[in-house]
């Protein structure tokens, strides 16, 4: 059952765009108890059915940037590639550190977003 809410869930925020993937290694390892490695492994096969999905249905609304797209792709490929090596020779506590230090960055780095444009927003009021 944990499962299929969790599936429900990171579906949605990879939908959206937003890094369900995120959210299910984080999922995983919380309420399953699956170590960093088989979270994150998980993760990446399911990965490949929803982005898909929000594949088809963002070009289906124009919304993809298709040159822009491939060379991302690419080189994400090659990115994907190297991680997988690196992560191979790391233990799965430092591995959920960085995960967690990566958490943090992104959580910052939004927090920082939204103040700013709230600044902006009180400048022009």
């Amino acid at each position: 059952m944990l499962a299929i809410i969790f599936g429900i869930i990171a579906g949605i925020v990879t939908g959206l765009g937003m890094g369900g993937g995120t959210i299910l290694i984080l999922l995983l390892s919380l309420f399953l108890s699956l170590d960093q490695h088989t979270a994150q492994a998980t993760n990446l096969v399911f990965f490949i059915p929803t982005s898909l999905a929000a594949i088809f249905t963002n070009w289906k609304q124009k919304n993809v940037d298709s040159k822009l797209a491939l060379s991302i792709s690419f080189y994400g490929i090659l990115g994907a590639i190297l991680g997988a090596i690196v992560s191979k020779n790391i233990s799965s506590e430092h591995l959920k550190k960085y995960f967690a230090i990566f958490l943090l960055l992104i959580a910052f780095h939004e927090v920082y977003e939204l103040y700013k444009g709230y600044k902006r927003k009180r400048k022009n009021a």
